[in-house]
């Protein structure tokens, strides 16, 4: 099946050229008839599912048929009788699913499970039936697509019932695959149902469905399902679209001719490659005539390359781009740079002598197949794990499971409401890029892209990151605020005081569900710290201490006051400098301190100083630190665990979660300062103590 081409069925007069050469159609109407006259011999398979067999054996040649006749006469038993509404046989609904399975190259006991979804739900058949007759996994992937099936899709049921469905998917990839090749077989004869009941069912499958089958990487069913969504909810597009490409299949194709040219080029570098012309879908041509205005021939299709090896692709586009003027900005490396959903090849775009633009995609046939079919080419992911699984009597743990959907079973735990999970889920499945970033002890996340801090703070710690008070990307310290690159490493900085919590403003920051979720449930949970922490201008927060202090410095100038400079607050044993100024007071000022060379510069007088006998002093610190709870209250006493005096304090409002302190102290022993300074900087959230 083709992930480029629509539906040839339903578009006969658009696409005649798509239709599969070299296997008859299958005729489901006559076959779903011809299974209601009794079963066949025993002896052979059932003529009924004789395509599902030969779609089957081209991608598993050595596959055992046996157990899709038993699981055939089953269903067809079991099925007698009943009807769609259509007006078929209901067996051919299910032989339809299959037969959609089989062309996508699912492995046998997925078209097994995929020709019996419907009987634990719409006959007598049981569980414990499947489970005798075919197995644990059989049974497992049947009661996962009943459960799916079991609840109701009316418009307020939704969102439970793909909750469930997510959850039946994460268990078992398996079970997606058959539900979406169970809607899109839906989708093809929707035309029985009323208009409103066809669209309800169409903005579903384009909000929730189409989005899942591109994360699982199956663009066959999903290209096909947003054609016919498009048919169904935009009636005038589509027509508008249909009309452009019936209008194109009249005219000279110069596709045909480039895809010639490319050949040639590629047969006399010596590399062996299939070269293919690749027709849009509909929803494809629409979007392309949005963004280009009008269309020209090379518009309605693609190249598409296929080698042997990865190493070939990359020969392929040298040769491209030596022989064509390539679009630069087209191209894509999704092979270095696989996708979210498995994907892998390159994209390029070329300008021919004639004035075309082709786009060109290069891939292995591995990675073609993989591209139409996703999760689904990758056969049984379970045939390794699952005897230690058994062993180990432990939940299965699926291989093929990527990261988004890792994350969607996590949060759907936690979220609080039907609503909620139903908005954010569509949310996480606009998604259409991940990322991948490094933590600090070697592992990996991954996260949507634009993703910031506190996504992987949520991500890495779950509801330990409410403490969560800074992060190191690259090295670097940085606000949790701060959106990540792929790539990136990333150090989460956690409080120690376990009634820390998140701000409100982090939502404004928060990308992924888990994140939202929780700190959306922390905030309900403490209003009044909700409100304490919000990002408010705020006038800076001053603590003067009972007394001033006095200079210990002393200027060979008799009876003229000493003070000692708020620029540098010089301390013993520090090599100082005074200068008389307004007034006949004498600053005194660090040797190094730029003051210094601009007080000579202006021609100040320079006046003699040095230190009293006595070791106390006073000096300033600049404290920075990223905003929580009770820090102010954490600085001060440690402080005073030191012995040292505030003489007054400065807290300046918090700029993206970053907090400046200024320090006014008065030492005992100047000799103690070094050791305040660390004592400072071990507080939870400080990050860096320096004299003023």
């Amino acid at each position: 099946m083709s992930a480029e081409a629509t539906n040839p069925e339903a578009h006969p007069e658009v696409r005649p050229e798509l239709r599969r050469r070299g296997r008859t159609r299958l005729d489901l109407r006559r076959l779903g008839r011809a299974a209601l006259l009794g079963p066949t011999s025993r002896d052979r398979l059932p003529d009924a599912i004789g395509h599902v067999a030969e779609a089957h054996r081209a991608h598993h040649p050595d596959a055992d048929l046996s157990v899709l006749r038993r699981a055939y006469l089953l269903a067809e038993t079991s099925h007698r009788g009943q009807m769609r509404k259509s007006g078929e046989p209901y067996i051919t609904h299910p032989l339809a699913v299959t037969l959609i399975l089989a062309e996508l190259g699912a492995e046998t006991t997925t078209l097994t499970a995929s020709l019996l979804h419907d009987t634990v739900e719409d006959t007598d058949v049981t569980l414990d039936q499947v489970r005798e007759e075919f197995g644990d996994e059989v049974c497992f992937i049947v009661d996962g697509v009943t459960k799916v099936e079991k609840i109701d899709y009316g418009a307020a049921a939704e969102p439970e019932t793909f909750r469930k469905m997510l959850v039946a998917t994460g268990n078992d990839v398996r079970v997606m695959s058959i539900k979406l090749a169970d809607r899109l077989h839906n989708m093809r004869t929707l035309g029985v149902m009323r208009p409103e009941k066809q669209a309800r069912i169409a903005k579903v499958t384009r909000d929730v469905l189409i989005p899942l089958a591109e994360r699982l990487g199956v663009q066959a069913l999903k290209t096909e399902l947003e054609d016919l969504v498009f048919a169904i909810l935009h009636p005038e597009e589509y027509e508008h679209t249909r009309a452009l490409i019936a209008a194109h299949a009249g005219e000279n194709d110069p596709l045909p001719a480039i895809a010639d040219s490319v050949r040639t080029v590629l047969r006399e570098a010596g590399i062996a490659a299939e070269v293919q012309v690749r027709p849009r879908h509909f929803v494809s041509v629409h979007r392309v005539a949005l963004k280009r205005g009008e269309l020209r021939g090379s518009d309605f299709g693609r190249v598409l390359v296929l080698v042997g090896e990865n190493a070939d692709c990359y020969a392929v586009l040298g040769e491209l781009h030596t022989c064509f003027t390539p679009v630069v900005s087209e191209f894509k490396d999704f092979i270095a740079a696989p996708k979210f959903n498995l994907y892998q090849s390159l994209h390029t775009a070329v300008a021919t002598p004639e004035g075309y633009v082709a786009e060109v995609i290069v891939r292995t046939r591995q990675m073609h197949r993989v591209a139409e079919a996703g999760v689904v080419a990758l056969g049984n992911p379970y045939a390794t794990a699952q005897a230690e699984a058994a062993e180990a009597d432990e939940e299965r743990v699926d291989p093929t499971r990527p990261g988004w959907l890792s994350r969607l079973l996590d949060w759907q735990q936690s979220a609080p409401d039907p609503d909620t999970f139903w908005s954010v889920l569509r949310a996480e499945l606009a998604q259409d890029r991940e990322i991948t970033v490094f933590r600090a002890d070697g592992g990996t996340l991954g996260l949507p892209a634009g993703a910031s801090c506190i996504d992987a703070a949520y991500a890495q710690h779950g509801e330990a990151a409410h403490g969560c008070i800074g992060a190191r990307v690259n090295g670097r310290l940085t606000s949790l605020s701060s959106p990540l690159s792929d790539g990136d490493t990333v150090q989460l900085l956690l409080a120690q005081d376990a009634s820390s919590g998140p701000a409100a403003e982090w939502l404004d920051h928060a990308k992924t569900p888990a994140a939202r979720i929780a700190i959306g449930s922390w905030l309900e949970a403490h209003p009044d710290r909700a409100l304490s922490t919000t990002s408010a201008a705020r006038a800076p927060l001053s603590v003067v201490g009972a007394r001033g202090g006095g200079a210990n410095a002393v200027a060979d100038l008799p009876d003229a006051p000493v003070r000692l400079a708020g620029c540098c607050t010089p301390v013993p044993p520090d090599a100082v400098a005074g200068f008389v100024v307004r007034g006949g007071a004498v600053t005194v000022h660090r040797i190094h301190c730029a003051a210094v060379a601009q007080m000579r510069a202006v021609g100040r007088t320079s006046v003699a100083v040095h230190w009293r006998a006595t070791a106390d002093c006073r000096v300033t610190l600049l404290a920075e630190s990223f905003g929580r709870p009770h820090l102010l209250a954490d600085l001060t006493e440690a402080i005073a665990r030191q012995g040292v005096e505030v003489v007054s304090a400065t807290v300046e409002p918090p700029v993206e979660q970053r907090v400046r302190h200024t320090y006014t102290l008065q030492l005992p022993d100047a000799a103690g300062l070094p050791a305040l300074m660390r004592a400072m900087r071990d507080v939870p959230g400080v990050y860096d103590v320096r004299r003023a």
